[in-house]
Formats: C-alpha cells, structure tokens, sequence
C-alpha cells in the first residue's frame, strides 16, 4: 500500500513518514492516501497473480487482493458515514507503476516485491501517524485497527525479499542480531532509518547516505561521544561499522 502522495491542498501539514513529532494528516489527506494506496494494492497484486513465477509471491499477492480489498471497503464505508470523498482512480505515481508491471517482458517477480516493500514501509508510518493523532474518531480507530494486518503484510514481503535475493529473513523479536550490517535493497526511508536509529538510543543523527550494499550510514552521538552508525535492511542498528 504505497502512501507518498499529497491529494489536497486542503492538508494543513504534510505527513514526514516515520516522525511522530509532526502531526497527523487531516481525515481527507488520509482517506485520500489510504483509499489510493489500497487500490494500487489491489490492481498490482492482481496483475502478480497473473505472471508471477515465484509461487510465494502468487500467495502473497492473492493475500494482498483479500485484506486489502476488505480494508478498502470499509474504508469507504467510514469516510461515506464522514461526508469525506474517497478517490477512485490512481494518482500518476501509481498508475505509472501499474503501467510498469503490465508492460513488463521480463519477470515482474522483483519489482513487485520491491514496490510492496516500499508501499507497506509508508503504508505503516501513515497508519502509525494517524492511529496516535488522527483528527477522526471513527478513522483513527480504523488506522489502529488495521495497523496490525499492514505490519504483518510489511514482515512477509520483506522475508519474500530476503529468500529472493539469498539473503537471511528480515529480523524478527527472534532472530539473533548479525555482527555486521546485512546487504540488501533497503526501503527505508531516510527519515525512518534516522528514527530507527534514535530509537536505538542515539542522538544528533545525521549525514545519513545509503551505500551501494543499501546500508544507510551516517553520524550520531551516544552518552556525549560522537559515533559512527548504520542501518542494514532488515532494520539492525549497529554502532562503529565503517
């Protein structure tokens, strides 16, 4: 469910994924960004359902197709109960990507997993945001109620990612930490990999650069002392890694 678009003039401010201190988006930006990313999610999976080869992306797209489809309408059911309008056409971001994946000759496998790998990372920081400061009673507890089944969705693909490229699962409250940032295409953003690593515990994060293994590095301070620190994929956070 991708979420990088800006509808409405209307939005009194714009939504820095990933940084709580801003505030929420007003209910019509979210609707307008929600309703939009889910049926990107929809009509993309549907197309993988299609021509897909790897069977573990057939499963998840037909996952996709279900949840997203339940998510929509009630989607729509609330914003109708709200007099709130809800797009029904793709915005030009996503209709160029649907375009994409219909046009392509090759295996669509990889860029379908990556767009779902970036849809579902903005997908979560816009639920996260709206869920703790949404404007909206009744969308507020649907961004919460949701918020759960796009985690999970976020974890999948990124496991998808991982096995596709031979590259260990993205990390769960399981799986040990590695003792070296891991390569691999990175979705985060550079404002969720700067939160990411001030949830670690460091400060003063900044210069922040992805390198071609797709670790994002840059500066922090810790306890005073500045620091060396990066951020792999699957979301470790290591300290000194040159």
């Amino acid at each position: 469910m991708s979420m990088r678009i800006f509808l409405t003039p209307s939005a009194t401010a714009a939504l820095m994924l990933a940084l709580p201190a801003f505030a929420a988006d007003d209910a019509q930006s979210f609707v307008n960004k929600a309703a939009i990313g889910g049926m990107f999610e929809v009509d993309s999976s549907k197309i993988a359902q299609d021509n897909a080869k790897d069977q573990q992306i057939k499963d998840f797209s037909k996952r996709m197709i279900s949840d997203h489809g339940a998510a929509n309408a009630k989607l729509q059911k609330i914003a109708g109960e709200q007099k709130l309008q809800v797009p029904t056409q793709p915005d030009a971001e996503h209709k160029s990507d649907l375009e994409r994946l219909q046009s392509t000759t090759a295996s669509l496998d990889q860029p379908y997993v990556e767009m779902q790998r970036k849809a579902h990372a903005d997908a979560v920081s816009l639920f996260e945001a709206y869920a703790k400061e949404g404007d909206n009673p009744a969308l507020r507890s649907f961004a919460a109620e949701t918020l759960p089944t796009l985690k999970m969705h976020r974890d999948m693909i990124e496991k998808i990612a991982g096995a596709s490229a031979g590259l260990p699962a993205v990390k769960t409250a399981s799986t040990p930490k590695p003792p070296a940032p891991v390569p691999g295409a990175n979705s985060f953003t550079e404002a969720q990999a700067k939160k990411r690593i001030q949830d670690a515990g460091y400060a003063d994060v900044s210069a922040l650069a992805k390198d071609e293994q797709g670790v994002w590095r840059g500066q922090a301070t810790k306890d005073g002392k500045g620091i060396s620190v990066a951020l792999d994929y699957q979301g470790n956070v290591f300290a000194g890694q040159q």
